[in-house]
């Protein structure tokens, strides 16, 4: 019997201190609780488990002192209490439990019948069978690790570069990086794959979920995994498939290393986190950790019948957001993955469930509130996704003023538009110049938007303008699940009906919405993949494809990639003129100054856009004054902020349209700088325009000019 000393209720979770590890764990439900350690992995028959009642416990976390236990133990919780499914209460000792701080966590959950809490037939039945052969283990973990000159890159927000990417999908066939590190946290670390984000212009990536995830019972029945990893289960754990050294803590070091070779690129890490629920969904899922540890503390139980579980996420269960310890448990978490695993941000998935404390989502609520006050949390980058299934659940523009937001009008109209629906002039001008409709009435600014035209959830670029409808065939669903709506393009009567054009057309609408992107005040999103024509074969809802259909095909990468040599050159150009990464919004000038305003619309025709021109819903086709001489802030000198001036035609039309340019006032001389019926276009060979001439835009075409 190892030796028990009382030890500390605080920190909770395993806490290895270079002699022995604290153990401490948060339940109000449990009469005492064991922990359990391990000798070997889940899959081993002849694993030895030893027993030890926690001696101590105040303010409801147990704990206790190991002399002598080291890093890389495996360890787990058994909870003997009330199991009283009527009453919300779900402790039962024969279900081996994941810490909820474990810091690591080795193998997987095979769902066998175990697993619940129930037999199987009876949902509200005891079933009293040892789960520890079948499920996950915690892993004590070493807290050294030498970062070196390591430090945050700190890239402001409207110079930032946002590029959402899937650890094991970037990286698991790019023929670059050796076949055993594919896949993991050091894939992403690679030279290969730092290089080709830094030419892109990059300064963030975004990771899908790589907290301790489970693959679904529901998908493993069907051959399939749960690829994107919406499913955490533990909060303070990389995820331990994505290592290639090992699980045993060694998933840890190798995150850490990844982050401190993406810094030295100066590039940031921001993880996509899903605190809003747990991998043991409904009153039919699995006792992992949580519900055998306190269920009624850590989850919204029906009020009226509270055997059941109110779902604002559409996965079987929320966590309890107005419970303390939830809210101490996800700061901690968010604290520790910045401090000790030196991330840069979050991006929050259905961040609209945090706010929910009873019915309606509060954007004063405690979370916010904690987060605006929290001295390290509050000043990395927070990202919302703004919405939830709940009723009231669609958010965007309503976060407090220290969030940004994914910007899920920007996506749709910039689509919209594209696709030449009518009516939508208006809120398309809107979403490119930072959507001050959504952000400017609470004190925030343009980078408060996060644009995107894709992500991870929808087509691929690609697939947007090659698919009218969905191809979810291999999710097993019957083709039902995903979004209906492709809101892309279509040849329709009044488009090309030769496949060689169509075919040419497509690659020009991939060209113009990935030129809006770049051109967009607010902070664009690029996803992964989309600058190499990535497909997914017209699979609009990829969330267990962990194969082909969703990894990133880099064959060809040496030879001429068009989109991805264009790519580039958006980022350059938007990188190096400020005019296109405003830190306010657009103003008009002063009245009777006689000075220019810092953004004037025209019709093609050249004249000033008037209320009818807005109006005319057929109406698809304007340009824009940008005045680089009014960008109206200054640098960190205090110096005003200067530029060249540009003129961004937009002609969404299926026609060829001619473009007269404005009255020398706005400037004498003008250059093509960018085309997108022109891709290969230099700059240099570009011929001088004069105010007043008409220059042709092609179909479905944007031009960019800059003042000479």
């Amino acid at each position: 019997m190892a030796q028990v000393w009382p030890g500390d209720a605080y920190p909770l979770g395993a806490h290895f201190d270079g002699a022995g590890t604290n153990f401490a764990v948060f339940t109000e439900a449990a009469e005492r609780v064991e922990l359990c350690l391990f000798d070997g992995p889940a899959e081993d028959p002849g694993s030895r488990e030893t027993r030890i009642v926690l001696p101590e416990a105040d303010a409801f976390v147990h704990h206790a002192y190991l002399p002598g236990v080291m890093p890389g133990q495996r360890y787990g919780y058994r909870v003997h209490g009330p199991y009283d499914p009527a009453r919300g209460a779900r402790c039962n000792p024969a279900k081996l439990l994941l810490d909820p701080y474990a810091q690591a966590i080795e193998g997987r959950i095979d769902w066998d019948q175990a697993c619940f809490g129930y037999r199987f037939g009876d949902p509200w039945s005891t079933n009293d069978a040892d789960s520890a052969p079948h499920t996950m283990r915690s892993i004590v973990v070493s807290p050294y690790f030498d970062w070196g000159d390591d430090r945050a890159p700190r890239t402001p927000y409207h110079e930032t570069v946002i590029y959402e990417a899937h650890v094991k999908g970037l990286t698991e066939r790019h023929p670059d990086i050796p076949e055993e590190l594919r896949g993991s946290y050091a894939a992403i670390g690679h030279p290969a794959i730092v290089d080709h984000l830094k030419k892109l212009g990059v300064t963030a990536l975004e990771l899908m979920p790589v907290h301790q995830f489970v693959h679904d019972d529901s998908l493993a029945q069907r051959g399939l995994r749960n690829y994107w990893g919406y499913n955490s289960i533990g909060f303070f754990a990389p995820h331990n498939e994505y290592a290639a050294g090992g699980a045993r803590g060694e998933q840890v070091l190798e995150f850490k290393a990844m982050v401190k070779a993406l810094h030295a690129a100066g590039i940031e890490v921001i993880l996509d986190v899903v605190y809003n629920h747990t991998a043991e969904g409904n009153h039919l899922g699995p006792t992992l950790s949580f519900r055998g540890l306190d269920n009624a503390s850590y989850y919204r139980l029906v009020d009226e019948d509270p055997r059941y579980y109110m779902d604002t996420t559409g996965t079987g269960n929320s966590l309890l957001m107005r419970s303390p310890h939830v809210l101490q448990m996800i700061m901690d978490s968010l604290r520790y993955w910045v401090t000790e695993m030196h991330v840069d941000g979050f991006r929050f998935d259905l961040a609209a469930t945090l706010a929910r404390e009873l019915h309606e989502v509060d954007r004063l609520s405690a979370f916010f509130d904690l987060v605006q006050q929290d001295p390290i949390v509050s000043q990395v980058k927070l990202i919302a996704e703004p919405w939830d299934v709940g009723e009231g659940g669609y958010q965007v523009g309503n976060f407090p003023p220290l969030w940004t937001e994914w910007n899920g009008q920007y996506r749709d109209s910039v689509r919209d538009y594209w696709r030449g629906r009518n009516d939508t002039l208006p809120d398309f001008a809107t979403r490119l110049t930072g959507s001050s409709d959504l952000y400017a009435d609470d004190g925030r600014k343009p980078n408060a938007s996060i644009n995107f035209v894709t992500c991870h959830d929808g087509f691929s670029l690609h697939d947007l303008v090659s698919y009218d409808v969905k191809h979810n065939d291999a999710n097993g669903e019957g083709n039902r699940d995903g979004s209906d709506d492709n809101r892309s393009w279509n040849c329709g009567e009044e488009g090309p009906t030769d496949d060689l054009d169509i075919l040419a057309l497509r690659e020009r609408q991939k060209r113009n919405f990935l030129a809006t992107l770049f051109l967009s005040q607010g902070v664009p999103m690029l996803s992964h993949g989309d600058e190499l024509g990535r497909t997914q074969g017209g699979n609009n809802n990829a969330y267990c494809q962990d194969n082909e259909i969703s990894w990133v095909n880099w064959d060809g990468l040496r030879d001429n990639f068009p989109l991805l040599d264009f790519v580039q050159r958006l980022a350059k150009l938007r990188r190096k003129h400020p005019v296109f990464r405003r830190r306010r919004f657009f103003k008009g000038a002063a009245e009777g100054t006689g000075e220019l305003a810092d953004l004037v619309w025209f019709t093609p025709g050249g004249r000033e856009m008037g209320e009818q021109d807005w109006e005319a819903g057929y109406n698809k086709s304007m340009y824009v004054f940008l005045n680089g001489d009014a960008i109206g802030e200054p640098d960190r000198r205090g110096m005003p902020i200067t530029d060249h001036s540009f003129l961004l035609l937009f002609n969404a039309h299926y026609e060829d349209l001619r473009f007269g340019l404005p009255t020398a006032r706005y400037g004498g001389m003008w250059r093509k700088v960018l085309d997108t019926a022109d891709p290969m276009l230099a700059e240099s060979e570009s011929p001088v325009v004069k105010s007043g001439e008409t220059i042709s835009v092609e179909a479905r075409s944007i031009q960019v000019l800059r003042r000479v």
